[in-house]
């Protein structure tokens, strides 16, 4: 009689799950929370062809007969640990572990695993977009494409963007190269406090998992300390190892690129692609195939992504930053320029004085629109900047903005989207629409 696998989610991951396990002969369950009508009409098209494979799904719940009886449970990484369907699971002493998890004790293909609070999407489609020129080594993980619909192909690495949420679930998960891009505070409530999320991210560096190489970030003093307690660390951000000099960055002493070279703007980018840089060295790629694949990369989209020029104002699409962390990054990317930043969304309560600092040194006008609007106004009041404009909408921050002539405009909204729009995404191509239109 076939194992029994349980996937928590009807989702992109846990369909890829199923499918796999499905190959692998597990007899597959999948349990989902949300009612048919609540699912993406995507995942919804593929209910009938997963049970034709034999696969058994349930919406709406999570009922006792497919619960009962797992060998293990493999997890959706949006499902918080703190939900129902976890207790359940943890009564029963059945083990919950990621899809990324799963991947890995599944397949031989060596991950490259990159993880941190901002930059690990740029840095893993950097990464993969380098390594092509010498290897097959596809983007997988956080980054939308599940590790499971990968291992039965041919490639020589994966590399893997890990959320928090995917790197608190794993247990033997072990990366030939684990990247850490930075660290700052956010999805607090998720892990239950701050050291809980620094705790999820340190478990892909340490023992049992520890991997051959860890690329930290020298410059973050949190990451320059935890160093401490991992083997084989390479440095980025640093001039011993990969670092920023004479306006390019070298590796070791060696030239790779100058930063007028680089596609990509502002200095987390560089560090991006610092990143890149010391894992296809580790790797042994040429130095001018490095460089040659740097030159070639775009960025992905809502990543501080350049949409246009139009009459001497250039327009940067950054609606990922969806902390005030993230939008720090973008604005302290330009430097003596006419910045109009487009801030505001739904609020997520975290503390703005460190991103007025920086709008106080980089920006001249801020535009505010959504439901954090008044606090942020209130903030940006209390530590001197008073140069605010409140619109209704996006069009029309946008159309003010323009108005103003000045050299930038920038969204970069430090907040969720959902009360205005259905994702980052949804706002990020909203403005590029509109700019575009112009």
């Amino acid at each position: 009689m076939s194992e029994k696998i349980l996937i928590l989610g009807l989702s992109k991951s846990g369909i890829a799950a199923a499918e796999f396990a499905c190959k692998k002969g597990y007899d597959v369950y999948i349990t989902e929370a949300k009612s048919i009508n609540e699912i993406k009409e995507e995942y919804r098209t593929k209910i009938e062809e997963l049970k034709n494979k034999g696969v058994k799904i349930e919406c709406g719940c999570h009922s006792e007969e497919f619960i009962s009886g797992a060998a293990f449970a493999v997890t959706s990484p949006g499902i918080p640990p703190k939900s129902e369907i976890f207790r359940r699971l943890n009564e029963k002493n059945i083990k919950i572990i990621s899809e990324i998890e799963f991947a890995y004790l599944n397949t031989n293909i060596p991950f490259i695993a990159i993880t941190g609070t901002n930059g690990k999407t740029t840095t893993t489609a950097l990464v993969s977009h380098i390594l092509s020129k010498n290897f097959s080594a596809p983007v997988c993980g956080n980054i939308g494409v599940p590790p499971c619909s990968l291992i039965d192909e041919n490639h020589d690495f994966l590399v893997c963007e890990i959320s928090s949420f995917q790197a608190q679930m794993t247990e033997k998960f072990k990366a030939k190269i684990a990247c850490w891009t930075n660290f700052t505070p956010d999805h607090i409530d998720w892990h239950g406090g701050l050291e809980n999320y620094f705790k999820a991210k340190a478990k892909i560096f340490l023992p049992p998992q520890e991997p051959e190489y860890a690329v930290l970030n020298y410059s973050d003093l949190r990451l320059r300390e935890f160093a401490k307690e991992c083997n084989n660390v390479v440095f980025f951000d640093n001039n011993n190892e990969c670092g920023i000099k004479e306006g390019c960055i070298f590796y070791k002493n060696e030239k790779i690129i100058a930063l007028n070279e680089c596609p990509l703007v502002g200095h987390h980018n560089y560090q991006n692609i610092m990143c890149g840089i010391i894992i296809a060295k580790i790797l042994g790629m040429k130095s001018e195939d490095i460089k040659e694949q740097i030159m070639t990369f775009k960025a992905p989209e809502h990543r501080l992504e350049k949409v246009r020029e139009l009459n001497g104002i250039t327009f940067y699409n950054d609606s990922k930053a969806t902390n005030p962390e993230a939008s720090i990054v973008a604005i302290d990317s330009f430097n003596n320029q006419d910045v109009a930043l487009i801030l505001g969304g739904r609020d997520k309560n975290t503390d703005l004085t460190e991103m007025c600092k920086s709008i106080n040194k980089h920006v001249n006008t801020v535009l505010l629109i959504g439901e954090a609007a008044e606090r942020f106004e209130e903030n940006l009041k209390k530590n001197g900047f008073s140069n605010i404009i409140k619109e209704h909408s996006l069009e029309e921050a946008v159309d003010k903005a323009i108005s103003l002539k000045p050299d930038i405009v920038l969204l970069s909204p430090a907040c969720a989207s959902f009360d205005m729009f259905n994702s980052y995404e949804h706002r990020g191509e909203v403005f590029k629409e509109y700019v575009l239109s112009k």
